[in-house]
C-alpha cells in the first residue's frame, strides 16, 4: 500500500516529567535519530488533534484533558532531502507546532515498531543534545526557560 503524502504542518509535544527529564524516542531509520513525538496534520485534523493522535500512536499514551500544552508557537524549517519525496513536489518547508505535556516517569511507553526502536529518559541538557533536530533541541531547552530549569 502507497502511504498517502504528507501535509507540511506538523505539531511536535515534548513529553516531560516536571523534575527535568524528557523522554524521547529513536526511530528505526536513519539508526540513532532521537527525537521528541512528532508528526503530520492529517485531513480534518487541527494541530491539538494532531499532536494528542501523535502522542498516541508513537508511545501509547492517552493524554488527558488538559496534560497537553498547547505553545502557540511555530518553526518553519527545510525538510530533509531524504525525506523529501514523502512530500508533494516542490514542497521544501514544514511549519511545526509546538506543544508540551508532563507524564509521570513510570507511564508505560508502547512504540510502534516500524517507526521507532526505543525510548529514554534523559535530562534536558542531554536531551537537547541528543535530538537530530535544531527546532527539537530548541523547544526543549525552550520547556527547561519555562519550567526554571535551565
Amino acid at each position: 500500500m502507497v502511504k498517502p503524502l504528507k501535509y507540511p504542518v506538523s505539531a511536535l509535544v515534548v513529553l516531560h516529567d516536571g523534575d527535568g527529564s524528557i523522554l524521547l524516542i529513536e526511530r528505526t531509520h536513519p539508526k540513532g535519530f532521537w527525537q521528541s513525538v512528532t508528526g503530520s496534520l492529517e485531513p480534518g485534523e487541527t494541530v491539538a488533534q494532531t499532536a494528542r493522535r501523535e502522542v498516541w500512536e508513537e508511545t501509547g499514551i492517552l493524554l488527558a484533558e488538559g496534560q497537553l500544552q498547547d505553545w502557540h508557537d511555530s518553526t518553519v524549517y527545510e525538510i530533509y532531502h531524504h525525506w523529501r519525496h514523502r512530500y508533494p513536489k516542490g514542497v521544501f518547508e514544514n511549519r511545526e507546532h509546538l506543544f508540551s505535556a508532563e507524564i509521570p516517569r513510570d507511564t508505560p511507553i508502547a512504540l510502534q515498531p516500524e517507526e521507532h526502536v526505543s525510548y529514554g529518559w534523559f535530562d534536558m541538557e542531554e536531551a537537547a543534545e541528543k535530538v537530530f533536530s535544531p527546532s527539537n533541541r530548541r523547544a526543549i531547552l525552550e520547556l527547561g526557560r519555562r519550567l526554571g530549569r535551565l
